[in-house]
């Protein structure tokens, strides 16, 4: 738990989830891994830059990463859809999700977007069966899958990346079914209720470890935010560590036979909810 981080609100992790200048999936995963090549199409309809994929390394073992990319300037923030993927990027998930399963890759996803792309074309072409279709998919993909929040995490759009062996997240980023906005507006009609709907919809990070959703939470620096470079937690230490636990767990799963993994995984969703 960072430094003063006990005052800060649900609403106040909304904030810095979607923080100008915060770190996109793009700087993650150029400064986690090496030898990044960029796969592009769904082999459907086309190739949606809301979501970036391909092969890597993570110290000397191939993996195949796929991320959630909202863009730094209102420019690239255009290009990619402000980070909102169409079903074409679902599609192109799972199509290098298959690959990665066929080659023996672990997969690792970095999720990052407020929702699932809502416009007309979206509907047109499937949205809502192309994020099934990666849920049920995902469940019983023969290769490990590590989904790592570092933004926002809305709804069935994070999920569709996010039905993994674990999911992790960093201290400010958020994952709910709904947006605050949007949980205010249907419940209170009143958009002044955003903080409430925020605390009750247990969105943190700290909320979702309690709940057994997430597995693990990683300190991040905040800008401005006093004593964090005493603490040397910059860009460069957090994906330092995101790298070193990669490979911790990577190592230990890929000495389970793939039937227990697929097990663990089903085990793991089938615990939401459920009392002690």
């Amino acid at each position: 738990m960072s430094k003063g981080a006990d005052f800060l609100s649900a609403y106040d992790r909304v904030r810095l989830a979607r923080a100008k200048g915060r770190p996109t999936a793009k700087s993650y995963i150029h400064q986690i891994f090496s030898g990044f090549i960029q796969l592009h199409g769904d082999r459907r309809f086309g190739d949606d830059p809301a979501v970036i994929g391909g092969v890597a390394v993570l110290k000397h073992m191939p993996v195949t990463v796929i991320g959630i990319e909202r863009g730094t300037d209102t420019k690239s923030k255009l290009a990619h859809h402000f980070g909102s993927p169409n079903p074409e990027g679902y599609r192109k998930a799972l199509r290098l999700m298959k690959q990665a399963e066929k080659f023996k890759r672990p997969v690792i996803c970095f999720v990052d977007t407020a929702g699932a792309y809502c416009g007309i074309g979206a509907e047109e072409r499937g949205q809502g069966q192309a994020i099934a279709e990666n849920i049920m998919e995902m469940m019983g993909l023969r290769t490990q899958i590590i989904s790592i929040f570092i933004g926002e995490g809305g709804s069935g759009g994070a999920l569709a990346l996010a039905a993994a062996d674990q999911v992790w997240m960093l201290e400010n980023a958020i994952y709910s079914v709904i947006s605050p906005e949007g949980c205010a507006s249907i419940l209170w009609k009143d958009a002044k209720q955003v903080e409430a709907a925020a605390e009750n919809l247990k969105l943190t990070a700290e909320d979702l470890l309690a709940l057994g959703v997430a597995d693990r939470i990683f300190q991040e620096p905040v800008p401005g935010e006093k004593g964090r470079r005493e603490e040397g937690l910059d860009f460069e230490y957090l994906c330092d560590s995101i790298r070193e636990a990669l490979w911790e767990s990577l190592s230990v799963s890929r000495k389970l036979d793939m039937q227990t993994l697929l097990e663990l995984r089903y085990e793991r969703f089938r615990r939401f909810g459920k009392r002690p």
